[in-house]
């Protein structure tokens, strides 16, 4: 009688065990709380004043000697983000005859630029700018450079 009653209290056991174990796993689980996310510390900011930069984007383009050498249109950066050229909307009348040509960033200079009437000079003349070769999209870029300033650029093939 005594293992008959050792047997039913580890029966019983066995049931009860099997029973919280059942209902345990019919709850639901509570799900862990995500770690409190620290707020993004403020961005940097930086204040210009308006007479020392300006967007050169659509500027007209000089020579030395006062010559219309087109307009700014796009900006050549290599890899890393370092600006290394300009595209000049060069020629034509009314965007007709108009190409485009890249010269190199140091053959620019920016001197007065605080009005949008001011005007960038170039450091090359209109019979070399004439004689570069037209910039085109998704082709290798041809930098017309003033006089042993340019380093090539950084190609990732």
């Amino acid at each position: 009688m005594r293992g008959r009653r050792w047997f039913i209290i580890f029966a019983l056991s066995l049931i009860v065990v099997a029973g919280v174990a059942s209902h345990a796993e019919s709850e639901p689980q509570p799900t862990p709380s995500p770690a409190a996310k620290e707020p993004a510390p403020p961005p940097s900011v930086t204040i210009i004043a308006p007479r020392e930069a300006h967007g050169v984007l659509g500027r007209d383009v000089r020579s030395p000697t006062d010559e219309d050498m087109g307009r700014i249109v796009d900006v050549i950066v290599d890899l890393s983000g370092t600006v290394r050229a300009a595209v000049i909307d060069f020629g034509g009348f009314l965007g007709v005859g108009s190409r485009k040509i890249v010269v190199d960033w140091n053959a620019l200079h920016f001197g007065q630029i605080a009005n949008k009437g001011d005007r960038i000079s170039l450091e090359l003349t209109k019979e070399q700018v004439m004689a570069a070769p037209e910039y085109k999209e998704d082709t290798p870029i041809v930098v017309l450079g003033a006089a042993g300033s340019l380093q090539p650029l950084q190609f990732d093939h």
